[in-house]
C-alpha cells in the first residue's frame, strides 16, 4: 500500500484532503516537522511533507505534484480534468500559482523570518513584509472570486482543495490578516466539503509534537 507521510496543519493537509475526497487506499503516516529523525526525513532527501511513497518505492515530494498524481488514480473525477485540456491546465497554472506567489513567496516569509535575517530583532520586520506579500498574491484571487464559486469551471477541484490550506491558516491567525469577505464565504463553502472536516478530525487526533 502506497503511504502519504503528512503533518498536521501543515500544507500537506491538501494531499490528505484529496486522499479522503477520493476514497483511495493509501495509508496515511503523521510525522513531527521539528523531530531530526521524524519518519519522512529518512525516505526524502528533501526532508518536507507531504511525501507519497508508491507501492514499488518510488517518491513523490510537493503538493503541486502529488495533488495531480493522486486525482488521475481517479480518471472520471471531476477534482481535474483530462490530459490536453484547457481545464486541466488552468488547474495546474492554479497550483502553480498558489505554491510560489502565496505559499514560498508570502508564508514562508512570515513563518520563518529567520531564514532571512540571522538578527531576531529584524524578524517582525520580516513579517510585516510577508504580510504585504501576501495581500499582494491573494488579490487576484480575490478579484477571480468575485465573479466564479470555484477556481475553475465553477467546481470543485484540486486547485480549491490546496486554496483552502492557506486560507484556512489566515482565519486561524487572527494576528495575521483580516480575511476578505470574498474569501471568508470561499472558505465556508470548503470548509462544508465532508472530506475537510474529516481530514480536520483526523489530523486533530494524530498531533505530533
Amino acid at each position: 500500500m502506497s503511504k502519504l507521510y503528512i503533518a498536521p496543519g501543515a500544507c500537506s493537509f491538501a494531499s490528505h484532503v484529496l486522499v479522503n475526497e477520493l476514497k483511495l487506499p493509501i495509508e496515511i503516516v503523521a510525522v513531527s516537522l521539528t523531530d531530526p529523525q521524524a519518519a519522512h526525513r529518512q525516505i526524502s532527501p528533501f526532508g518536507r511533507v507531504p511525501a507519497l511513497v508508491l507501492e514499488d518505492g518510488n517518491l513523490l515530494t510537493e503538493n503541486t505534484a502529488i495533488l495531480p498524481y493522486l486525482a488521475d488514480l481517479r480518471p472520471n473525477t471531476t477534482l481535474f480534468a483530462p490530459p490536453y485540456t484547457l481545464e486541466r491546465s488552468l488547474i495546474q497554472s492554479w497550483l502553480g500559482y498558489l505554491s510560489s506567489e502565496v505559499h514560498a513567496a508570502s508564508f514562508r516569509v512570515i513563518n520563518r523570518p529567520q531564514r532571512f535575517h540571522d538578527d531576531v530583532e529584524q524578524h517582525a520586520h520580516i513579517q510585516q513584509k510577508g504580510q504585504q506579500l501576501l495581500l499582494a498574491a491573494l488579490q487576484p484571487i480575490v478579484t477571480h472570486l468575485q465573479h466564479h464559486t470555484w477556481l475553475v469551471s465553477e467546481r470543485f477541484t484540486i486547485a480549491d482543495i490546496y486554496l483552502g490550506v492557506f486560507l484556512g491558516w489566515i482565519q486561524s491567525r487572527s494576528n495575521l490578516l483580516e480575511i476578505s469577505p470574498v474569501l471568508s464565504d470561499y472558505l465556508t463553502r470548503y470548509n462544508e466539503r465532508e472530506s475537510v472536516k474529516a481530514t480536520r478530525t483526523i489530523e486533530a487526533l494524530n498531533q505530533v509534537n
